[in-house]
């Protein structure tokens, strides 16, 4: 879950989009809910509701009472892991479940524990999520070499966690490269933003990786 690594990121650098495509089986065209923020989109991606359904439609991050993906997960007595840097919205909006909750301090010790948690075999299901290029966007212009040198880094650690998959599994998974939103320009500040209606916060692209 690399936040806010939108369709127009991949439209600005194709080749980042071209690495992604040959990483992955499948590309899928997808629109965000709005407003594209980011515990409101999470929301949405893990319960398959819209915002008035699970209840967040503000910028704000309570643990959700609704029902989500991890719980029909534990129902199905699958063992779930959520590694996301530490107060996150992913990090928090979920709590509350039998799950097992991993919050290290960035995202290089995002991707350090979930290969950690891979290679170990004992999750069924791993998310993994990452916020440096949100973090760079709304700091600096949202193509600044900074933001740039980020998506670069969402980009491979996907490509690693790809390779790595395929060892620790070898068949029978699935991998989903999911970003919540894209971001824009706002000539106001000079720095990055999202949360409304445009295309360049709506329009998405997921990959998957289907063994």
């Amino acid at each position: 879950c690399p936040d806010a690594f939108g369709l127009h990121a991949l439209t600005r650098y194709p080749a980042l989009h071209e690495r992604l495509r040959a990483s992955s089986t499948h590309e899928i065209a997808l629109a965000s809910v709005l407003p594209p923020k980011t515990p409101i989109c999470f929301a949405s991606l893990f319960t398959g509701g819209a915002p008035a359904e699970h209840g967040i439609t503000t910028y704000a991050r309570p643990v959700l009472a609704c029902d989500t993906l991890f719980d029909a997960l534990v129902r199905a007595r699958k063992k779930v892991a959520i590694v996301a840097v530490q107060d996150s919205s992913i990090d928090l909006i979920f709590r509350g479940r039998p799950l097992d909750y991993y919050s290290p301090a960035d995202d290089a010790g995002v991707t350090l524990r979930a290969l950690e948690l891979l290679r170990d075999g004992r999750h069924d299901v791993i998310v993994v999520y990452h916020q440096e290029y949100d973090d760079r966007l709304h700091d600096t212009p949202h193509f600044s070499a900074a933001a740039a040198a980020a998506l670069e880094r969402h980009a491979s650690s996907w490509e690693l966690w790809v390779k790595a998959a395929a060892q620790a599994w070898g068949r029978d998974y699935l991998l989903a490269f999911a970003p919540d939103h894209g971001g824009h320009l706002d000539p106001a500040t000079g720095n990055g933003d999202h949360g409304d209606g445009r295309a360049e916060d709506m329009d998405l692209r997921h990959f998957f990786v289907l063994k």
